[in-house]
């Protein structure tokens, strides 16, 4: 059976496997704050609909909740440890079913596994702060291995800790000029992709939200990461198939272990 995976824009990404429709990082916003959607419309109702969804951080581009209320009633929400007590709009959604999880536990949706993974980013609800709560990358194992790595930066142990994959869903880029500590650029990226050796790889996480008012600065920060990914993922994983999808569009992979 083929894994599905679509892009909506940014981490928001639904893989359909064995029947199973996850949703990753769910952002259905115009705006937020200070960022406004620059390529792509916002997605359609029916990219709402999930059996599953998996949010890797806290940052509010994330863990968006105006787009987390949007979600039918009974959808399971796996989100990271503490979440709920460092974000009071969770506790407010009372129609999901919320399940905190950190890296090493497991869960099992239907016919799938979901393994939580270690991510290194800064875990943290706001910019600063005392309490911090994990951030996840996440595997879904059924007919394929999808990686979904959230927003990371490279970290020594990525490949150990991850595992063999045959799908990786990796961050590129981000919503404005400059990348800080803890994120892949396209050059990173394609050094995950050496590490990780999936069979293929969709690149997100760029080319999406862009700061209000800096359309003129570093333009080439918006709209090259993708093809860079591809470009140098040539280079440094030539054996892996990349899918730079357009906002909305799918690929559907046969994966044969």
């Amino acid at each position: 059976m083929p894994v599905e995976i679509t892009w909506w824009g940014h981490a928001t990404c639904t893989v359909t496997d064995s029947d199973v429709r996850v949703l990753t990082d769910p952002l259905f916003a115009r705006r937020l704050a200070h960022l406004r959607r620059r390529r792509g419309a916002v997605p359609p109702p029916g990219a709402r609909r999930a059996d599953v969804v998996l949010v890797s951080h806290l940052h509010a581009d994330h863990l968006h909740v105006p787009s987390l209320a949007r979600l039918e009633p009974g959808t399971r929400l796996l989100v990271p440890r503490g979440a709920p007590r460092q974000v009071p709009g969770l506790r407010r959604l009372s129609h999901l079913r919320v399940d905190e999880v950190a890296p090493g536990d497991e869960r099992r949706v239907g016919d799938l596994l979901i393994r939580v993974v270690p991510a290194w980013h800064d875990g943290r609800r706001l910019p600063v702060g005392p309490h911090r709560s994990p951030a996840l990358g996440f595997v879904v194992e059924g007919s394929a291995r999808t990686y979904f790595a959230g927003d990371t930066g490279l970290f020594d142990d990525m490949a150990k800790e991850v595992g063999p994959v045959d799908v990786a869903l990796l961050p590129v880029g981000g919503w404005g000029p400059y990348l800080g500590e803890g994120h892949l650029d396209a050059g990173r990226a394609a050094q995950a992709l050496a590490r990780l050796a999936p069979r293929s790889a969709v690149p997100v996480h760029y080319g999406t939200y862009w700061p209000i008012g800096m359309d003129a600065v570093r333009p080439h920060e918006f709209h090259a990461p993708g093809a860079e990914f591809v470009r140098l993922a040539a280079e440094f994983a030539p054996g892996v198939d990349v899918h730079r999808l357009e906002h909305g569009e799918s690929v559907r992979l046969e994966v044969a272990r």
